[in-house]
């Protein structure tokens, strides 16, 4: 695979990512009450409890998308 490759590789992954994030974003500020609700069917969560699930995981997504794409991505452009 070649850098230039790899680079537009990773770009689209962080693209494709972020917006998979401000999709759940959006959905979970839109429709938080129905999320809740539906999801109040399988697990017993307090709606502290599922806004806070909700921010941490949003918060890992968006380190992991960090670490494994934007960075790999900066760092090629850098180099090549």
């Amino acid at each position: 695979m070649s850098v230039e490759t790899a680079r537009a590789f990773l770009l689209w992954c962080t693209i494709i990512d972020y917006a998979a994030l401000m999709v759940w974003f959006l959905a979970f500020a839109v429709a938080h009450d129905w999320l809740h609700r539906m999801q109040g069917r399988w697990y017993r969560l307090s709606r502290e409890q599922f806004d806070a699930a909700n921010w941490v995981a949003m918060a890992h997504l968006k380190i992991g998308i960090l670490m494994f794409n934007l960075v790999p991505c900066v760092v090629l452009y850098i180099v090549a």
